[in-house]
């Protein structure tokens, strides 16, 4: 029989903060898997790349880029495409981070 004291799987609270952190980025900014692992403050980027690709549907997983200003393989034309009707800064295939990464500490 289940103890009602156990608390949830780390992994379930690590899923809800990295969705968490996805859904406040606002539009036109982004943030890449390093920069949502380290705010979190738990694991790292393909932790986070996990989260998005299993979890990520239903937030804006078009604001998580690569390090390289690339955004995620495979959905790079529509993740470009919603962020330059964001007016997202984007030079070529790659988003500017030097303009559009978003602190959320400093907001």
């Amino acid at each position: 029989m289940p103890d009602r004291g156990v608390e949830p799987p780390a992994e379930d609270d690590y899923t809800e903060l990295v969705l968490a952190v996805v859904e406040r980025i606002p539009p036109g900014r982004v943030m890449t898997y390093g920069d949502i692992a380290e705010y979190v403050g738990r694991g790292g980027p393909r932790q986070v790349g996990t989260v998005m690709s299993r979890s990520g549907a239903g937030v804006p997983w078009w604001r998580v880029i690569r390090a390289d200003g690339h955004p995620v393989r495979g959905l790079e034309d529509r993740a470009l495409d919603r962020l330059a009707a964001e007016g997202c800064a984007i030079s070529g295939d790659r988003i500017r981070l030097s303009v559009a990464r978003w602190n959320p500490g400093a907001d």
